[in-house]
């Protein structure tokens, strides 16, 4: 749509305290070729967008954008007022996701929607700083930039509005993904970022649609090392609705290590399973020889049959499965005694994810199966990690 710039007045009903001083946010609707698509996903931000839309529009003059609001059928009409804001400006426009959740699925909607040259994903609570984005479309510009990061890690930025709880625990699951995933990023938790869209197409079937931090996923199911440039910003605090940081959050960060940790090393997992099957022949004929021809007791026998059972699945993992990070001599034993540990970790995630299950209604197979399943996953990360991985480390 071509013309002159106009003022976007929207219904006063529905934005109250929201709108600019003088009532109106002045979005210049501009011809040509879109440069940059921001994605923003929503929930419950309507008390944000307009003077989200009003600083983006500030901070990017002279640029073609377009700004595209996924919004999770928010309760407090959101959707209604991106809609009405897009009724008078053609670079505004509404994706609305009726029956889904999910912070990376509503980001990849809107990338699959966008018109721009470049892809930026912000939030919409105000916290990120949106004149960040006029420098990250100059360093992704300049030849052989894939991937800009807004990093609250590197020199000039901050998170200084956190408590010392919500501190430590970015900086503990930054750790995590850095050391699990080996992702060289300062703040891979990070939801400012922009990209190319020819490095996102590689990787999208790859990436999950139910989590909560895409840029972790992008960086790790890259099939090249993406090239990166991070840029410093300061998180500002929340100026209106509510922190979507939840139980629920964490729990889908936990399950996307785990799924990138899996895919990695898919190979290995299923040896890993396998050896672990054997596993269960050996404690059964532990077990039957021990009270057959030696006459123990069940608990005697039944003691030695799982030790028995434990060191042969450690010894066969650490020849096959972890062949090429093989422990030998001391560390062997060493090995052993955090492979016996952590599997009685393993055994302590199965019991309970098969009793929730049990106890929320599903079926005793179904809920044994999933938390034998459940069991074998995290045998499976915490020994690949804490002790193969973490010994041959030590040890150079």
């Amino acid at each position: 749509m071509t013309g002159a710039a106009r003022a976007i007045e929207p219904d006063s009903n529905q934005i109250d305290q929201t709108s600019a001083s003088d009532g109106s946010i002045a979005l210049a609707i501009q011809a040509g070729s879109v440069t940059l698509s921001i994605v923003i996903p929503t929930f419950n931000e309507a008390g944000n967008v307009v003077e989200l839309l009003r600083r983006i529009d500030a901070s990017l003059r002279g640029v073609c954008w377009e700004a595209i609001i996924v919004d999770d059928d928010s309760a407090d009409g959101t959707a209604e007022l991106v809609s009405a804001l897009g009724a008078r400006d053609s670079r505004i426009r509404c994706l609305r996701r009726i029956g889904r959740r999910g912070l990376s699925g509503a980001c990849l909607e809107g990338m699959a929607s966008a018109r721009g040259q470049y892809l930026a994903v912000m939030d919409a609570d105000l916290q990120h700083d949106e004149r960040l984005l006029s420098a990250m479309l100059q360093a992704i510009s300049a030849e052989g930039v894939d991937l800009v990061v807004g990093s609250r890690y590197v020199a000039g930025g901050s998170v200084d509005s956190w408590s010392p709880a919500r501190y430590a625990m970015s900086r503990t699951a930054t750790m995590l993904t850095r050391r699990l995933l080996k992702v060289g990023l300062s703040d891979p938790m990070s939801g400012l970022f922009m990209i190319q869209p020819e490095a996102l197409r590689p990787m999208l079937t790859r990436l999950s649609s139910s989590g909560f931090k895409l840029l972790l996923d992008l960086v790790a199911s890259s099939p090249v090392p993406l090239r990166v440039v991070e840029l410093p910003y300061r998180f500002a605090v929340r100026q209106n609705g509510q922190s979507k940081l939840d139980s629920g959050v964490m729990w889908a960060f936990a399950g996307l290590i785990a799924r990138l940790m899996l895919r990695r090393l898919h190979g290995r997992f299923g040896q890993f399973c396998l050896i672990g099957s054997s596993g269960v022949l050996v404690q059964f004929g532990v077990l039957w020889l021990l009270q057959r021809l030696f006459l123990a007791s069940f608990p005697v026998a039944q003691t030695a049959a799982v030790i028995v059972s434990m060191i042969s699945n450690f010894a066969l993992n650490n020849c096959l499965t972890f062949g090429d990070l093989r422990l030998r001599g001391a560390r062997f034993f060493g090995g052993l005694s955090r492979f016996a540990a952590l599997c009685a970790v393993g055994a302590v995630v199965n019991v309970l994810v098969a009793e929730i299950l049990h106890r929320g209604g599903a079926a005793r197979l179904a809920s044994a199966a999933t938390g034998i399943l459940a069991g074998a996953v995290c045998n499976f990360l915490t020994t690949s990690v804490l002790v193969w991985r973490s010994s041959n480390t030590r040890s150079r």
